[in-house]
């Protein structure tokens, strides 16, 4: 029997994974794709919220705070991406400054520090371009931006060099609850493959947290999926906005936003559409049309002939509209980490530390004396200086042997994603990993090497090889 099942293996998931791994237990993760960050974690805006946002005294409001708080020595310990670029909330018409004020009173309440209104003269000298419609701002420099495929990759191989088990391609269906005189109460978990019991069960399936959380309590929850699509533009727009640029918040969200990534590129999004199928991440053509005219009342001329794609993805709003987190009261040892929507990339960290906790109070889990809570990422030689490049090269030559024009990634850094631990067993997984087929090609003059890599690392077929797992092979056959 398992100590810890862990349904998902998203940011959430993972997050939980790597600080439950700090305690001596058995742990397993179970996700259905072929890799960690294949739901909600991989269509989202990457954005480090600031926490004025949340309503005081939920959930959404503590974590945001606290998690924002953790990131930048969290990304030294776990080596990925992070900028403190900061937000600013913008008012379209005068009549939005009340809610500017609103947001900065119940940021403060929330404990977010340095927030201010600041008017049109020096909000355009910090953005000029920046719609000259808009009549003043709120500032809020503790805003920042994050990788969200390195931030999940960095949870879950921590938590995998420190014990935990992942279990990919494999779909949990069915979980019930055990009472039993001699182990009490525990947890059967049936999936595609095989059943499994556990002690205690983590839910962090995202859309479907509804689903596994309704199978062993009688207050029921509901999750609609809310559909956000996005447009992602090249780095030659890097600059064109420093900071993270929203408009006023509705109950559908932070609305649209205007911010550059932390790898230069610059982003528009997400819509906001609630829709009933948890599988339906298709962008489509009045949605992306509504991204750019509604971005285009925040900043003007928004280079899109510059968009070198779009994507799409799911958030899981609870009707309750704050995180649901912990135990139910009628299925002790079952571990909800259901509703995670906006702010839940920041809050991630702080919901693995607060769920973690409460688990090893449960199961009276001792620490483990062996962890380790750093691990070290792929070295990048587009970033790279001349002495660090020199010495990578003498080491292993592949690192001199660039694959992907676009982005400069070497073959020395893919064949890394794809040994490294928990590593890439997809394209899309050395895409994640180190950002080969991210730029402007979009993997056009880079996927057939990227293929014959991974398949000569894995000792498969090339036509063994997948973009996103089992039914997206990129080869159909052989002509001769």
């Amino acid at each position: 029997m398992k100590d810890v099942i862990i349904i998902g293996a998203g940011v959430v998931g993972s997050a939980i994974a790597r600080e439950v791994s700090r305690y001596a237990a058995d742990v397993l993760v179970i996700e259905r794709g072929p890799d960690v960050c294949e739901g909600t974690s991989k269509a989202n805006s990457g954005i480090v919220h600031a926490g004025y946002d949340a309503k005081p005294g939920t959930l959404k409001a503590k974590l945001n705070v606290e998690g924002n708080r953790m990131m930048e020595a969290l990304s030294k310990e776990l080596d990925f991406p992070f900028v403190r670029n900061t937000s600013l909330v913008l008012a379209l018409k005068e009549e939005d400054r009340a809610t500017l004020q609103a947001l900065l009173d119940q940021g403060i309440a929330n404990g977010v520090e340095g927030l201010r209104i600041i008017e049109s003269d020096e909000l355009h000298e910090m953005e000029p371009n920046v719609s000259p419609d808009v009549t003043c701002a709120l500032y809020a420099p503790t805003g920042g931006i994050v990788d969200p495929f390195l931030l999940t990759v960095a949870f879950a191989e921590n938590a995998f060099t420190n014990g935990v088990g992942f279990q990919f391609n494999e779909s949990v269906r069915q979980v019930e609850k055990v009472s039993s005189p001699d182990q009490g109460t525990y947890y059967r978990v049936t999936t595609d493959r095989g059943v499994y019991e556990a002690k205690a069960v983590v839910n962090a399936a995202g859309v479907y947290s509804d689903t596994f959380h309704n199978m062993v309590s009688e207050k029921k929850l509901h999750i609609t999926p809310r559909k956000g699509e996005y447009l992602l533009m090249d780095r030659k727009t890097k600059g064109f906005v420093n900071a993270t640029i929203f408009q006023c918040p509705t109950a559908m969200g932070k609305g649209i936003l205007v911010t550059p990534t932390c790898h230069g590129n610059l982003m528009i999004g997400p819509s906001s559409v609630d829709i009933d199928d948890k599988e339906n991440v298709e962008t489509t053509a009045e949605g992306l049309d509504s991204v750019v005219k509604t971005a285009g009342l925040s900043v003007k001329n928004i280079p899109t002939r510059q968009v070198i794609t779009s994507f799409c993805g799911l958030r899981a709003h609870e009707d309750g509209g704050d995180f649901v987190l912990g135990q139910p009261d009628d299925a002790p040892g079952f571990f909800d980490a259901a509703g995670i929507e906006s702010p839940g990339l920041v809050s991630s960290p702080a919901i693995g530390k607060y769920l973690a906790e409460q688990i090893a109070e449960y199961l009276d889990l001792s620490a483990n004396e062996a962890f380790d809570p750093v691990r070290h990422g792929t070295p990048r030689m587009a970033d790279a200086t001349p002495e660090e490049k020199q010495r990578l090269i003498e080491q292993d030559p592949s690192y001199a042997n660039v694959i992907c024009r676009c982005e400069m990634i070497t073959e020395g850094e893919i064949r890394d994603a794809i040994t490294r631990p928990l590593g890439a067993r997809t394209l899309d997984g050395i895409k994640r990993r180190v950002r080969a087929g991210m730029g402007r090609c979009q993997a056009g003059f880079c996927l057939p090497k990227q293929a014959e890599i991974l398949a000569d690392e894995l000792g498969i077929d090339l036509q063994q090889v997948t973009k996103d797992g089992e039914g997206g092979e990129i080869l159909c056959g052989k002509t001769k």
